[in-house]
């Protein structure tokens, strides 16, 4: 029962270090629609679309990075693919630009996107032809280049987690340092009413 519950959760994790991603959506005539997504350093991404055609309309695709670098660029594009390794962790942003003249009444396009990161990015196949592999070579290969994206993806995870403990600590802190600062200001702020007080008081010869 055990075992099967561990191979559950492989097969699981497999799936998601295994980074496919399918949408399709409609573009309206002369707008813009963008997808972003953080994504590791050194992971390979490639990608697949699909527009609809339309009479006299046109429609752009980029993909850049935050820094605004151009990793892929195609004007009037119908169909294509593109492919890319990212050189940092970053947000990456994926945008379809309709372009339709003012002497044509557009119409929204259906567009199609299909992402692959990491392992399902590779073309195996090309790989073990160009190092002439057997298949279960190539499945051997293809299930360690797995199993190191799942090492990366914990490790990235524990990572994550301590950088948030990091911060929630320092947090603490400060609100610690903060509370016991509010706590001085006001029994300092008391002690001098007191005083005040006392001292109209004598001064009024209320009190002795």
């Amino acid at each position: 029962m055990r075992r099967a519950q561990v191979a559950v959760v492989v097969v699981v994790v497999a799936a998601a270090a295994a980074g496919v991603e399918g949408i399709m959506f409609h573009l309206q005539p002369n707008t813009q629609k963008c997808f972003k997504e953080e994504i590791h350093k050194n992971v390979l991404v490639s990608g697949e679309y699909e527009v609809q055609e339309a009479q006299g309309q046109k429609v752009d695709i980029q993909v850049t990075d935050s820094k605004g670098h151009h990793l892929y660029n195609k004007e009037e594009a119908d169909n294509g693919k593109f492919i890319f390794n990212t050189e940092d962790y970053d947000v990456y942003e994926i945008c379809f630009v309709s372009r339709v003249p003012p002497t044509i009444r557009g119409i929204q396009q259906e567009v199609t996107l299909k992402t692959k990161h990491g392992v399902e990015a590779k073309t195996y196949e090309a790989l073990g032809e160009a190092a002439k592999l057997k298949p279960l070579e190539i499945e051997l290969k293809r299930l360690e280049d797995l199993s190191e994206s799942i090492v990366q993806d914990f490790s990235y995870m524990r990572q994550r987690e301590e950088e948030m403990r990091d911060t929630n600590e320092s947090t603490n802190s400060r609100v610690l340092y903060l509370s016991l600062f509010s706590l001085c200001c006001l029994i300092g702020l008391a002690t001098w009413q007191v005083l005040y007080l006392r001292k109209f008081f004598k001064a009024k010869k209320l009190i002795e």
